[in-house]
């Protein structure tokens, strides 16, 4: 019953898989920008950075996605894309869901850094400017890393919670697996069969990350 959505399952999950990848480098490139803003010894900086994790948190991801599309590709233009291309209006929703996507859980990825750094001894980090280290010098050396050590945990549930989440792009016209299923459960009776079979493929996508990240916050815990 289901051979002839076979090819559409798989490429349905893969532009899912995509949309996870990017987002997620995207959110910890991001966040981490965000998290050493708002550690830093200029006020406004600080401001800015609380002032953006606390509205984007409190901001729904499909409103926020919804924002990407109409507010920026329709109202200000803003594509993202050829427009001579064929498949600009895809390439288009595409590239605006990983924006949100992206800035939406940096948030998240923001804090957890955040909490991750308030647990390294705050005596290493008055030795390293007792040295001479520069703010930037003792973040990148000194708190970044035992900070991503002490929260690759929290992290590998963020970036869990990114992958379920990229259902919400399909709002904006994306075509990963929760648009396919929407469209399955529409031309098909058998919706036990239809949910159990993306239930299986979100599992087989989230269930290898929670193990790895358990692994590896057991294998590189800082010991205190």
């Amino acid at each position: 019953m289901f051979a002839e959505y076979r090819g559409q399952i798989f490429q349905a999950f893969t532009v899912t898989v995509e949309l996870a990848v990017l987002s997620g480098v995207f959110a910890l490139i991001l966040g981490t920008g965000l998290a050493a803003m708002r550690l830093s010894p200029v006020p406004a900086l600080r401001w800015l950075g609380a002032g953006y994790v606390h509205l984007v948190r409190s901001t729904p991801l499909t409103l926020l996605l919804l924002l990407c599309s109409f507010g920026l590709a329709q109202t200000l233009g803003v594509t993202l894309s050829n427009p001579r291309s064929p498949t600009s209006i895809d390439d288009s929703n595409f590239r605006l869901a990983v924006l949100g996507l992206g800035m939406y859980t940096a948030s998240f990825v923001s804090v957890a850094l955040r909490s991750g750094v308030n647990t390294v001894g705050i005596g290493q980090a008055e030795a390293a400017r007792s040295l001479g280290l520069s703010f930037g010098q003792n973040l990148r050396i000194i708190l970044l890393p035992q900070a991503f050590r002490a929260v690759i945990i929290p992290l590998g549930s963020v970036l869990i919670a990114l992958t379920k989440n990229t259902t919400l792009a399909s709002a904006i016209g994306v075509a990963e697996a929760a648009l396919l299923m929407k469209s399955m459960t529409e031309n098909t009776a058998a919706l036990i069969a239809v949910g159990a079979i993306f239930a299986a493929g979100f599992l087989v996508l989230t269930l290898p990350l929670g193990l790895l990240f358990g692994y590896l916050g057991r294998r590189w815990a800082v010991t205190r």
